[in-house]
């Protein structure tokens, strides 16, 4: 099958359908697909918590409050301008998705906002304290179902962009249920299909979170930066067993209540680290993460190698106050937090790092560009909570208006771009399909998760990162340039060599990116380089050569210094 539309998006979470919607809006025609349902299987759904806005419903604030805050928390490395773009636009798209009906809770007329790590003031707005992320999927979905001039395609997983003469002009993907080959061209292509949470062992993200955008612009021959730079959520549930319920949900908690972080002593142990809480919530997550990883390695850790968050010293009256049935879902599952304390330990939730936009979300590639999470830089080395979904709403509002006008000047100038016919030739891996594969596929991505966890993690020595690029192309090689072939209906063992060849790729990058930058800054922590290096004040940028990867350093504006 061949379609064509004015603007291609690629992920329908939160950036993908505000970028759909704006390219709409803008005179575009669009299509947007998604290798999920559309707007349920990104990591927009699974959010619970915060988005952080300078609304000034709690008390007066402004953008560029929030924007201090943002350039602080990424330790020197944000670029300013698309930082800019998320405090600044971000309230705009706060206040569109209110008119949109998303429910935003209130306090007396105004917004409710609530504190957060990094936050100078009451800033992250909500609808419920765990509904946030489905509300607002559920909102865009709305606007999506009511706008048909929005083809919308789910279970359309994209494998390679297509590139003619210098620009990209489409994209080349299979459909999951069918096996068939559909390729769709357009004037103009948005990347938003999230991060790479899923390469790691533990992770809060959904299944399609392997970093499938990044590896797509790396391979049409656009750069990629910071990808060294993963963040670690570091209260992600470790025990007892939590069923039915999102590992990250103890934020909200800490939120609104506090909580106490104990080691094994039953001590509070931040202040070691130079972050003292008492009962508090206001240490940044790459701090804690180093905090409970530290308490484990000296052996104060929890019975299963992380730490205790506390809720004992709160009567069952204020838990229910501010949570209501959760609480009863906690007891279903065994829980009774005025008697026990749960552990937690630091679980991969968020990456920096991707594609390298200039301020319209235009990538190195004429005719791509990026939104929300695929989109490198605007974090620095570390983000500032409740910044994921406003970014995602001003990223996907910016690249879709951005795209519907690059499409809109390809059609007035036929010179210009060209829409691809699809009867070009298939990519290799499509032509050449094989027999069933030598490996298990779905056995090597566990293998690759625990090489990500074990050696590129949170802490990163060059031993451990050399050995991990090794051992990651040794799944490279074994999985081969063909992959399995035969079946022309839902092949689970295609999807498994679809998403290796696409995994093995980026873990490169983030293993790579890691050996070469000798520092530890934000939420890149290097035990044989400790400590902050001015000279590293730089970006790091991957380009795919015909040689490999190749590494350059690019300057951070000055500004970026908050």
């Amino acid at each position: 099958m061949h379609l064509s539309s004015d603007v291609l998006v690629i992920g329908s979470g939160a950036a993908g359908m505000y970028a759909a919607l704006q390219a709409q809006r803008d005179g575009a025609s669009v299509i947007l697909v998604d290798r999920s349902l559309i707007g349920r299987g990104g990591a927009t759904v699974m959010a619970q918590m915060t988005v952080s806005a300078a609304v000034g419903g709690a008390c007066p604030d402004h953008w560029e409050h929030h924007y201090r805050d943002t350039l602080r928390a990424g330790r020197g490395l944000c670029e300013p301008e698309l930082a800019r773009i998320v405090c600044e636009q971000g309230v705009e798209c706060i206040e569109e998705m209110d008119r949109w009906g998303v429910g935003w809770a209130r306090k007396d007329g105004r917004y409710a906002q609530v504190m957060a790590p990094g936050h100078d003031r009451a800033r992250c707005v909500y609808v419920d304290f765990l509904d946030t992320g489905p509300a607002v999927s559920r909102t865009l979905r709305t606007r999506l179902v009511r706008t048909p001039e929005i083809r919308r395609i789910g279970e359309l997983a994209v494998t390679d962009l297509v590139v003619r003469d210098g620009e990209c002009v489409g994209a080349v993907a299979l459909h999951l249920d069918s096996g068939e080959t559909v390729t769709l061209a357009a004037h103009a292509a948005v990347i938003a299909t999230g991060g790479l949470t899923r390469l790691y062992r533990r992770n809060s993200g959904p299944a399609n979170t392997g970093g499938d955008g990044y590896a797509l612009a790396l391979r049409a021959g656009a750069d990629l930066i910071d990808m060294e730079f993963v963040q670690f959520f570091p209260i992600g549930h470790l025990a007892p067993r939590l069923i039915g319920m999102d590992p990250i949900m103890w934020d909200p908690f800490r939120y609104k209540l506090g909580g106490r972080l104990l080691n094994a002593d039953m001590e509070e142990f931040t202040d070691r680290y130079g972050a003292p809480e008492d009962g508090r919530y206001v240490i940044t997550r790459d701090l804690a993460t180093y905090a409970i990883t530290k308490e484990v390695e000296a052996g104060r850790g929890s019975p299963h190698g992380g730490a205790w968050l506390s809720f004992q010293h709160l009567s069952e009256t204020a838990l229910r106050d501010a949570f209501g049935p959760v609480i009863d879902r906690l007891a279903r599952n065994g829980i009774d937090l005025t008697k026990t304390a749960v552990e937690v330990a630091p679980i991969a939730h968020y990456h920096m790092g991707g594609i390298a936009v200039d301020a319209t979300m235009r990538t190195s590639l004429p005719g791509l560009f990026a939104a929300g999470e695929a989109v490198g830089g605007s974090n620095g080395a570390n983000r500032l909570s409740g910044n994921a979904i406003t970014e995602a709403f001003a990223f996907g509002r910016l690249a879709g208006a951005s795209a519907a006008s690059a499409a809109r000047t390809a059609r007035d100038n036929p010179g210009v771009a060209r829409l691809w016919p699809g009867d070009g030739p298939e990519p290799r891996w499509l032509s050449e399909r094989g027999g069933r594969p030598e490996h298990n596929c779905a056995a090597l991505i566990v293998e690759l998760q625990s090489i990500m966890a074990d050696g590129v993690g949170p802490f990163r020595t060059q031993a451990g990162l050399r050995d991990a690029l090794a051992r990651i192309e040794a799944i490279r090689r074994a999985i081969g340039d063909t992959p399995p072939g035969g079946v022309n209906t839902f092949d689970p063992e295609l999807l498994d060599w679809l998403d290796l060849r696409q995994m093995t790729l980026v873990a490169q990058c983030v293993a790579r990116a890691a050996l070469e930058r000798t520092e530890s800054r934000g939420a890149h922590q290097r035990e044989d380089h400790p400590g902050l290096d001015a000279d590293w004040r730089v970006h790091l940028a991957l380009r795919s050569t015909p040689d490999g990867l190749a590494i350059a350093r690019h300057a951070v504006p000055q500004e970026a210094l908050a």
